[in-house]
């Protein structure tokens, strides 16, 4: 978390909003880290597929204190949760490092 600044937590759950892995400071929102407001990446990332519009990648949203950033890398989604003004651009770019990473336990949760 310290390659950005500004990266409060990091929580990485399975599709129905369950964190298999979480890690955050003092300074994370608790509501942003909880399993009912993890699982809405999933269900806007499904409704986009049926809408047409193909498999969602990734959604940055933006608020006015923090800004959440979600990777799909199904079957496990990765959210990352910053204050307002960190560089988004960096944030973005964490996710090949975190692909990289999740492999083993991508499988895992893909055999359970």
């Amino acid at each position: 978390m310290s390659k950005v600044d500004g990266l409060y937590g990091i929580a990485i759950t399975d599709r129905d909003g369950v964190p298999v892995l979480k890690v955050s400071n003092e300074h994370a929102p608790e509501m942003a880290l909880r399993p009912g407001f993890l699982v809405t990446f999933s269900m806007a990332a499904d409704q986009g597929s049926k809408m047409g519009l193909g498999k969602n990648q990734r959604i940055v949203c933006m608020y006015s204190a923090y800004q959440v950033v979600h990777f799909n890398k199904a079957p496990l989604m990765v959210t990352l949760v910053a204050n307002s003004t960190a560089n988004t651009g960096m944030i973005l770019s964490l996710e090949d490092e975190l692909t990289d990473a999740l492999q083993d336990l991508r499988q895992a949760v893909d055999v359970a």
